[in-house]
């Protein structure tokens, strides 16, 4: 679809793996791949440096490397608690906590997740992180969801029958093969979307149009039958595949046999399906510890790439970010290769705890390169912790983060068959002319992603909702501008038009995983990245830092809030901080900005910062009002869902309007229940 003059031009076809070390001494070599990622060229549209960036981050602010044992001491300790938590947290009688996941920063402070039960029901969307201090037993708490966990009954009217047609219509309907229910409609409570209701939820089975196996789970109103909500638990994602040369790995011996066990790294096990698409298939092993010749062909060969991408992502998570295995407790996942028949993808399953690669078209192209690993163990990794749900905004997150740690693992494993980039799927050559699967400089080169976030974002393919994210790593990491990485040349743009100056990929990665792990929910929107990121960034750097700054601008570069007052964003800007009461289910209600000593019309990327506190902002239609009277609508009623608060940039093209005179913001709530004002608003003419 799309070409890339700046991709290197060989093949990169690797010479043969060569013997592996066994497990007691293959460390030493794979410890010595470890080095700092190079990288070089300036910013042309962005400040050559960032300004301050060089602060360090607050160590008591960061993880402590927590052993399986620690990690599993303070699990009991937060169970032994959760009933005085609950209770410190005003949850209902009928609530109950249930440990997920934790982690300790150095100074003390535990980050706490739990999944809620309501009168013994599982509560979908009622997940929450707890931060616990010395001095505070629940210091902060972010919720999935604000709404109180209070269903008008438990009692169903709808059979379990009606929610499991409903399910097998879904999966059907989404073009599955030999659909059928692999799990019956159980009963829960549904809080991921306005107010919480009895429902049902079923999983459908079988397999997807291109031969990914389907895990659909579809929610159904128990007490009206009406169809929630529904996500696909299977998380995909394709990569480069990538033959990365002569490696060590880490390998068992048991007798005169060698088999791909890693005890080095939670005994991660990597399987041969050979073409397979059910079970574990065949534990490699061999009599000579000698895996592939590096083609692809040669069925090993795909084996020890997965066996060493694996690797190289356990070590970068318990390395850079204290995390022993996906799940935190020292446990492998296992990986297994050669699935289905010129299957063109590589996915990551809960149920079996495991990443699965195909061998692309022709079954020519193993998908087992090192971001591909990573990026499927990531999968992981979000679902054990904050739990994105896989569709909609939060899908398109959780996919981004695959994306991120996928290009954030291949810079740290520094291998110089693969140097690292930020380009996903560059090598695979899946749209059979040499261009990458996605671009983060610049998601929408590949025809489909987007560059930044707008009302409707949630509404397409996670994989293509992902691109403003995306977007935003790259932008905070390098910068926008043209500069040359790697040997590899981007040119990122911004959605207003003014500079972002990156802080560097060592501090990027750090704020994202913070962010992940002790700030983000199974909910979490955009607005609400944007928020946790920058919660994260004050306790990394400080609200006062360059980093904290670059958060706010990197963010508005892919039109997620607003930049910050410090200049840097350029541009003249004009400002209203009154608030404005917005009336419940009542008349629209305005805030007016007077724009004066402006020269002709307002140009065609008019920003438009908009902040406004509300608990359901799907209630409201907001319109930017031009001098003469036309209204543009920023938002219109029903978007949004039960989202909290609107901090959001909009740029409107306004090039038929008179600069000067009174604009306004005009807000109207639509329906009845909830409240709030317009906190501030800003124009920004660039």
């Amino acid at each position: 679809m799309r070409s890339s003059s700046s991709r290197r031009g060989t093949s990169h076809r690797r010479t043969p793996h060569t013997p592996r070390r066994t497990a007691a001494v293959a460390l030493a070599g794979v410890a010595a791949l470890i080095a700092a990622a190079v990288q070089g060229g300036t910013a042309i549209a962005a400040p050559p440096t960032a300004p301050s960036a060089a602060s360090k981050a607050n160590p008591g602010s960061e993880s402590v490397r927590l052993t399986p044992a620690q990690r599993a001491a303070l699990i009991r300790e937060a169970n032994a608690g959760k009933a005085e938590t609950a209770k410190d947290l005003g949850l209902g009688v009928k609530e109950k906590l249930v440990v997920r996941d934790v982690l300790k920063d150095r100074d003390g402070t535990v980050h706490t997740r739990y999944e809620r039960t309501y009168d013994g029901l599982p509560v979908l969307g009622g997940d929450l992180v707890v931060e616990s201090t010395k001095a505070d037993a629940t210091a902060a708490v972010v919720k999935a969801t604000r709404a109180a966990i209070k269903p008008a009954t438990t009692k169903t009217a709808v059979p379990a029958a009606k929610a499991r047609q409903q399910a097998l219509t879904a999966g059907e309907a989404d073009e599955t093969k030999n659909a059928d229910i692999n799990r019956e409609p159980r009963k829960v409570i549904w809080a991921a979307n306005g107010k919480p209701v009895v429902a049902y939820e079923t999983v459908v089975g079988g397999f997807q149009h291109d031969g990914t196996p389907r895990e659909l789970h579809v929610v159904t109103d128990a007490t009206t039958g009406k169809k929630l909500f529904e996500w696909e638990a299977i998380e995909t994602g394709t990569g480069n595949t990538v033959y990365s040369g002569t490696v060590d790995l880490t390998t068992t011996q048991s007798g005169s046999t060698y088999n791909l066990t890693d005890g080095a790294r939670g005994n991660h096990k990597t399987y041969n399906l050979n073409r397979g698409t059910s079970g574990t298939g065949t534990l490699f092993s061999g009599p000579d510890d000698v895996w592939g010749n590096g083609t692809p062909s040669n069925l090993e060969s795909a084996g020890a790439d997965a066996h060493y991408g694996a690797a190289l992502t356990w070590d970068y998570y318990k390395n850079v970010h204290g995390r022993s295995g996906i799940r935190g407790d020292g446990v492998g996942a296992y990986s297994r290769v050669h699935y289905g028949n010129n299957y063109v993808n590589a996915f990551w399953s809960d149920s079996c705890f495991c990443m699965t690669y195909g061998d692309g078209s022709g079954n020519a192209n193993p998908l087992t390169s090192i971001d591909v690993a990573a990026h499927e163990m990531t999968h992981g990794l979000t679902s054990n912790t904050a739990g994105l749900n896989y569709s909609g905004e939060s899908g398109g997150l959780n996919e981004a983060t695959s994306d991120i740690f996928g290009s954030t693992v291949e810079f740290y494993a520094n291998n110089s068959s693969d140097v690292g980039d930020y380009l996903i799927g560059e090598e695979i050559n899946i749209n059979g002319d040499g261009t990458p699967l996605r671009y983060m400089d610049k998601p929408s080169k590949d025809g489909a992603s987007k560059d930044s976030w707008y009302s409707g974002i949630g509404s397409i393919d996670v994989h293509y909702s992902s691109g403003p994210a995306n977007h935003f790593f790259y932008l905070l990491s390098e910068g926008s501008g043209t500069k040359t990485i790697n040997g590899v040349t981007y040119n990122s743009s911004t959605s207003d038009g003014l500079p972002v100056t990156g802080i560097g990929r060592d501090k990027a990665e750090k704020i994202w995983f913070r962010a992940l792990t002790t700030k983000f929910t199974s909910t979490t929107n955009y607005a609400g990245a944007r928020t946790g990121t920058l919660a994260a960034t004050g306790e990394l750097y400080g609200t006062d830092s360059a980093e904290y700054k670059a958060v706010q601008h990197a963010w508005a570069g892919i039109n997620v809030g607003t930049r910050p007052g410090d200049g840097g964003g350029g541009g003249t800007s004009f400002e209203n901080t009154a608030d404005v009461a917005i009336p419940d289910r009542g008349a629209a209600v305005t805030s007016s900005i007077t724009v004066s000593g402006r020269t002709g019309n307002a140009p065609s990327n008019l920003q438009v910062a908009v902040d406004i506190v509300h608990t359901y902002i799907g209630d409201l239609k907001v319109e930017l009002v031009a001098p003469g009277g036309t209204a543009y609508t920023l938002k219109g009623y029903g978007t949004g869902g039960s989202a909290d608060n609107i901090n959001t940039t909009y740029t409107v093209n306004a090039s038929s309007e008179v600069a000067n005179g009174v604009w306004k913001l005009r807000v109207q709530d639509n329906a009845a229940l909830d409240t709030g004002y317009i906190n501030s608003w800003k124009l920004t003419f660039p």
